[in-house]
């Protein structure tokens, strides 16, 4: 191809190519370049997932985020929650939109009702269990994500190891301990 009609070919896919949202696969670890709503109460893959006190949807992918953030929604919070446990590697910050929700960050108890916010540094152990007469519902990001993607993968699925010490390291958790009772 003589160059003339080279560069006539790629100017003429140029404006197309503005057309498309500039996005990398999510595969490449590279955090996207387009906007990616995810409409309310629905998932980013449009999948259900349950933990037994508990739905969530995953809000941002590990991937679009190039590994900085991960986080999920809690729809449907009653009485429960995960044990008591603590993170190597990321910072775990709650935020309240709805109902009342216990927990435990260290040796801190803390109830927290709608608009309120609570992190958990890495490394200090923490747990939650919803506490109201209502559902709750709730954010939680991760920042890292780490491998906190995959383990809400492998245990929103029926008989998962929810209070497996072994389990809990394949994601560079500790489990310390049960679930907090809300009383």
């Amino acid at each position: 191809m003589k160059r003339r009609n080279f560069l006539k070919s790629a100017a003429s896919g140029f404006p197309l190519a503005l057309t498309q949202p500039f996005a990398i696969p999510a595969e490449s670890g590279t955090p996207l370049k387009a906007a990616h709503l995810v409409p309310a109460g629905e998932d980013i893959a449009g999948e259900t997932r349950a933990l037994g006190f508990s739905r969530i949807s995953f809000k941002t992918s590990t991937q679009e985020t190039g590994g900085n953030l991960f986080m999920i929604e809690h729809t449907n919070l009653l009485g429960g929650g995960p044990p008591l446990h603590l993170h190597h590697e990321q910072e775990e910050w709650f935020y309240v939109m709805e109902g009342e929700v216990l927990f435990q960050v260290g040796e801190k108890r803390l109830l927290l009702k709608a608009g309120d916010s609570v992190l958990a540094p890495r490394k200090v152990p923490h747990a939650f269990s919803g506490a109201g007469t209502r559902p709750a519902r709730m954010l939680i990001a991760f920042t890292p994500a780490g491998k906190m993607e995959q383990f809400f993968r492998d245990t929103a699925i029926p008989n998962a190891p929810r209070e497996d010490a072994a389990f809990f390291r394949r994601y560079d958790m500790e489990l310390l301990g049960p679930p907090l009772k809300a009383t």
